[in-house]
């Protein structure tokens, strides 16, 4: 099945990698999602298509398989970035971030998580400077394996379960005919504000896109 955006090139790369982060550090932002045809496409994995849409917006080819991820690495501006889709399955997420921020020296201060929630409005998106994970398994992984919740995290809304379906169930389905133009449109809502939390801060960012989109 079809993701809802093109995705970026991906693959299993062994070329070498540099730890060094270079002067001003290294930013990482990190999409959440399931691996996996069977996966895509999916309400849960739209914090890999938000990555796939940064991807090709930064021109970073997702090309290395690391860390149980795939990642690119690139610039935003002059901010040097790392772009990540852990490749553990969601309930596992923490343990490719922690790996990532080990071997690039960088602190949870330094990453960006986005993650699908459907807790908003399907197209909508909502930034928190940090929170709890609520009942999202892979920002639970991540806030175990950080022992913090002290990170940055753009929240994208997939739309209110309906009262008598399990939300394992849901967040797993696919996209109706009808939502995916929205879908769409906020999967590139939130990249552009994960890129303005990175060009303008944080503070900046939440007040241009936490609002109700037009």
């Amino acid at each position: 099945m079809r993701q809802i955006l093109p995705t970026s090139a991906t693959g299993d790369s062994e070329n070498s990698e540099v730890a060094d982060a270079g002067e001003g550090g290294m930013k990482i932002i990190v999409g959440l999602g399931n691996p996996g045809k069977d996966y895509g496409g999916t309400r849960h994995n739209i914090g890999f298509e938000v990555i796939d849409k940064l991807a090709a917006d930064l021109r970073i080819d997702i090309n290395k398989a690391k860390h149980r991820a795939h990642i690119g690495e690139g610039r935003l501006g002059t901010q040097k970035v790392l772009v990540v889709k852990p490749q553990t399955f969601m309930n596992l997420s923490g343990e490719s971030v922690r790996d990532i921020l080990r071997f690039y020296k960088r602190e949870p201060s330094d990453i960006i998580v986005v993650y699908d929630d459907c807790d908003i409005a399907l197209g909508q998106v909502r930034i928190r400077e940090r929170g709890s994970a609520g009942t999202h398994n892979g920002m639970k992984s991540i806030v175990y394996q950080l022992n913090t919740d002290e990170f940055i995290r753009v929240r994208v809304g997939i739309g209110e379960k309906p009262p008598r379906m399990d939300l394992a169930n849901y967040v797993l389905s696919k996209f109706a005919k009808h939502e995916i133009d929205v879908a769409i449109s906020g999967a590139e809502r939130a990249a552009e504000a994960a890129s303005a939390i990175i060009k303008d801060g944080a503070t900046a960012a939440m007040n241009k896109y936490n609002t109700k989109a037009t």
